[in-house]
């Protein structure tokens, strides 16, 4: 997948020693829609303004051949995420992506938009499954099926 990166992006990666921050950004879209940045103050974005929250996410493998499924496990301790997913009517959606600080509206990955597919909670945090809700990649194509009634020339 061919990313774009600003030249201060470039610099911050490519360096051996950067005061740039690389912030995962989430959001959650469940009727009401749940914004949260892995810092410790808010970071304004052309979408809105996303909450300091702790939170740890598995971007998926930049790969062709795997399916891009993620893991996300978020701090459970004020139980917003799970009041969220309780009252959510429908499949819920998330797009995660990773900005830096000084430039919060050009992701350096994503927006990566999921489906929620699972959500377990305990007392401390919640794991979120994210992938795709129909996962058409690695579907069947019923009309590629070669049998004896639609290829005879197959099978003399």
């Amino acid at each position: 997948m061919a990313r774009e990166l600003t030249p201060a992006q470039a610099r911050a990666i490519l360096a051996q020693d950067t005061a740039e921050v690389f912030l995962p950004c989430l959001k959650i879209i469940a009727g009401d829609t749940f914004r949260i940045v892995n810092n410790t103050e808010p970071l304004a974005k052309a979408d809105g303004v996303y909450q300091p929250y702790p939170f740890e996410p598995a971007f998926p493998d930049d790969s062709d051949e795997r399916g891009g499924n993620v893991s996300v496990r978020i701090d459970n301790v004020e139980r917003d995420v799970t009041r969220l997913l309780r009252d959510a009517t429908g499949v819920p959606v998330a797009t995660l992506e990773l900005v830096t600080a000084s430039e919060p509206d050009k992701p350096i990955l994503g927006p990566c938009e999921f489906s929620v597919l699972s959500a377990e909670a305990d007392v401390m945090q919640v794991t979120l499954q994210l992938g795709h809700e129909e996962d058409f990649l690695n579907q069947r194509v019923p009309a590629q099926s070669y049998g004896p009634t639609n290829s005879q020339g197959l099978y003399q």
